[in-house]
């Protein structure tokens, strides 16, 4: 069996979900949960459609993520003053120091992962997924645009 790129990459990420998984257990916090407290450090203040948009999931999933990271006082919603049937989300005060500790168990195990890679390769690797993420992402942005000129020319 030839493994393709597609495999590759995938088969990586998960086993960086499962490694990581492992590693957090104790915190309770999963690499998807992860993935949201860390959009939302960068965004902080943005509403729950396009976070779930962001992070790829369903907006209900998203909900539900939010309900317990809130319910674990890492994540708070904030009526939004532009619209009261929306939330602006932010990290709370406990979340930003977990986060400190869960960004150094990630720098950790991003350093076994790429551990034997000189300096220049692991720069290269790096261009190289974003390039390949860029041609995906790119991608499904002309998807997008085509499926919605097509919907506007029926």
């Amino acid at each position: 069996m030839r493994e393709t790129v597609g495999f590759l990459l995938n088969d990586t990420a998960r086993l960086f979900r499962r490694a990581f998984n492992a590693r957090t257990r104790d915190s309770g916090i999963t690499a998807l949960q992860w993935r949201l407290l860390s959009y939302l450090k960068r965004y902080e203040g943005i509403r729950q459609g396009p976070l779930a948009d962001l992070i790829e999931v369903e907006p209900i999933t998203l909900s539900r993520m939010v309900d317990r990271l809130a319910e674990a006082g890492l994540v708070e919603r904030r009526a939004d003053p532009g619209d009261r049937r929306a939330w602006l989300l932010y990290l709370t005060p406990r979340a930003r120091e977990q986060m400190g500790a869960m960004q150094r168990l990630t720098d950790a195990l991003t350093e076994e992962a790429i551990g034997g890679l000189t300096p220049a390769e692991r720069a290269e690797l790096i261009r190289l997924v974003r390039h390949v993420r860029c041609n995906l992402s790119r991608r499904d942005a002309i998807d997008t645009t085509e499926r919605e000129e097509t919907k506007e020319a029926l």
